[in-house]
């Protein structure tokens, strides 16, 4: 037991050395002179680790602590190895050019072992604490805060941040927005644009994916807490399998986007405007499949050299439309699919009169599908003599009405300015952002189920039923009711916000143009008139709180903080209320 306690203190060492160096390696600019001994000092640090965790390996008897530190040994040996032989292929080189060649592997190194520990902090957290919900927000809320402090860093902006700036742009990322107040492009430095893509990323997926994704690859189990913390989070109706397929959203999310980096990487191969196209098309992956919307263009995809690659935009399409249905209805839809491709190539396979596609998956897709169609049509119809005249060809034309009916589903990215957009068409468009994208996705809105739920709701008081059936199956009450209360609570949130930003903002501010940004802000879409970077100081925090509870949900926020344990066994006499 002593030993073990050593073994803990040892390690939150490690941790603040390798946090300490990461910070300062990164986020300060380091006098030439002092480059030598930092370099020799980042070698000993990860030879260190290694002789560590080959030490821990052969000391722990119990099998999951002998797989960390056996994982840790083989990661940390693999970029040892890869230094030592850069260094023999260098060995005529000067000492201090060779450590320079090696510095990125052992940084590379040091960062995924940083995670890896952090995450595990983070899954001790959450197997203590027993309300999923509060472990949620807060998984958010403590991202945001580290976000806002790591953007703070010098090297991290070109020209420093107050703290109201660097919240208010760790908050959109984390939450993954797309509002600035700051040029993505010009006010932040590569290190910067960095940080704000991990952002993305962590708060696309959330942490508590991403913790039971480590779980899960270094133990292959979980406790029973776990599961309930990660299962709402991911949407899954049983415990079982659950990290399982946190590890599936986690490995289909970086397939995914992989691929889409490299289709965009050669849609602008040739591009002579675009100095890091690595860096510019795994941005805009990750910004594009989390349905950020963040573009390290000063103007967006609105640039005259991006504007009309139409090739580009239509790969932004498909991951916008991937990120916003999620994993789930993904992996459903494959079901089918697989099912059917199957059975038509094997005649003799007994075909099985069950339902692949879940009620939830069909009612997503259905509504997706209406909305990106209708969408199409009204935009098509509205623009056609507007901003569609900046393309000549209909195949443009096309592209540029399907990616404008795409984008306000929570993506953001825009490919023209939407200040000349028509009236109508803005109001439209606040109503697809309203809406949003799908449940248990990486966007945001009221969602595409409850948006049907309560339309479907309307149509059977209507004709007088107490219940709504859809596709041979009954939707529970709770469904129902949850679904109007998520709708409520947005309108109280969103129309709170207006309000408060007409009061801080000077006379004559554009209503529509308030009313545009906070439902953006609430729906986590980032598409802009133009007044986030103009905001006073209050109204930028009004921003941060709309973007925050839009994100992880006040209803969520409020089942965790006033839900209560007991049941209730009885019940008080009904009453009708009159409501018409």
């Amino acid at each position: 037991m002593e030993k073990d306690s050593i073994f803990k203190i040892i390690y939150r060492f490690f941790d603040l050395i390798v946090l300490t160096y990461i910070v300062f390696d990164f986020g300060y600019s380091i006098h030439e002179e002092y480059h030598t001994p930092k370099f020799i000092g980042l070698v000993l640090i990860t030879i260190a680790l290694f002789a560590f965790n080959i030490f821990k390996y052969f000391y722990y008897k119990t099998s999951g602590r002998k797989k960390v530190a056996l994982v840790n040994s083989v990661i940390i040996g693999l970029l040892l190895l890869i230094s030592l032989f850069v260094s023999i292929v260098n060995i005529d080189s000067h000492y201090l050019d060779v450590l320079r060649k090696i510095r990125p592997i052992l940084e590379a190194g040091l960062i995924f072992y940083f995670i890896i520990r952090l995450m595990i902090l983070v899954r001790y957290v959450y197997e203590v604490y027993y309300n999923p919900a509060i472990v949620f927000v807060g998984s958010f809320f403590a991202i945001i805060i580290i976000g806002s402090f790591l953007l703070m860093l010098p090297n991290a902006t070109t020209n420093g941040i107050t703290f109201t700036d660097a919240l208010f742009t760790s908050t959109s990322a984390v939450c993954v927005t797309g509002l600035i107040v700051l040029d993505t492009a010009v006010d932040f430095t590569t290190v910067g644009q960095t940080i704000i893509v991990s952002l993305i990323q962590i708060g696309g997926l959330g942490i508590l994916t991403f913790t039971s994704f480590f779980a899960f690859f270094f133990r292959g189990s979980s406790s029973f807490k776990e599961g309930l913390n990660v299962r709402d989070f991911i949407a899954q109706d049983t415990l079982k399998d659950v990290l399982k397929t946190a590890l599936n959203v986690v490995v289909f999310t970086l397939s995914v986007e992989i691929i889409g980096a490299l289709f965009i990487y050669s849609s602008i191969y040739e591009n002579p405007e675009i100095e890091d196209k690595v860096f510019f098309s795994v941005f805009h992956a990750i910004s594009a499949f989390c349905n950020a919307g963040f573009s390290t263009m000063s103007n967006g995809l609105s640039e005259a050299h991006l504007q009309f690659n139409y090739y580009m935009q239509w790969v932004l399409i498909i991951m916008i439309v991937f990120g916003g249905l999620g994993y789930n209805i993904i992996f459903n839809f494959y079901q089918l699919v697989r099912t059917n491709v199957l059975e038509f190539f094997d005649r003799k396979r007994i075909h099985k009169q069950v339902s692949i596609m879940t009620l939830n998956s069909k009612i997503v897709i259905y509504t997706t599908g209406i909305l990106l169609v209708g969408g199409f049509i009204f935009l098509w119809i509205s623009e056609y003599h507007n901003t569609m005249n900046y393309h000549q060809t209909l195949f443009g034309k096309i592209t540029a009405t399907a990616f404008n009916a795409v984008t306000p589903r929570t993506a953001g990215f825009n490919t023209v300015d939407f200040s000349e957009f028509t009236v109508p068409t803005l109001l439209f468009i606040i109503f697809l952002m309203w809406i949003g994208a799908s449940p248990a996705s990486t966007g945001g809105g009221i969602k595409t189920s409850t948006f049907a739920l309560a339309t479907l709701n309307i149509f059977s008081i209507a004709r007088g039923k107490s219940r709504i059936q859809l596709f041979g199956r009954r939707i529970s009450s709770e469904s129902t009711s949850r679904a109007f209360a998520i709708l409520c609570i947005s309108l109280i949130v969103i129309g709170f916000s207006i309000l408060s930003i007409l009061i801080f903002e000077p006379k004559g501010t554009d209503l529509l143009t308030v009313v545009f940004e906070c439902f953006s802000a609430y729906s986590t879409v980032g598409l802009s008139l133009g007044l986030t970077p103009n905001l006073t100081e209050p109204s930028k925090y009004i921003i941060i709180g709309t973007m925050f509870i839009g994100r992880i949900g006040m209803l969520n926020l409020m089942i965790g903080m006033l839900r209560q344990i007991n049941h209730q066994f009885y019940e008080y006499p009904k009453e009708n209320i009159l409501i018409n």
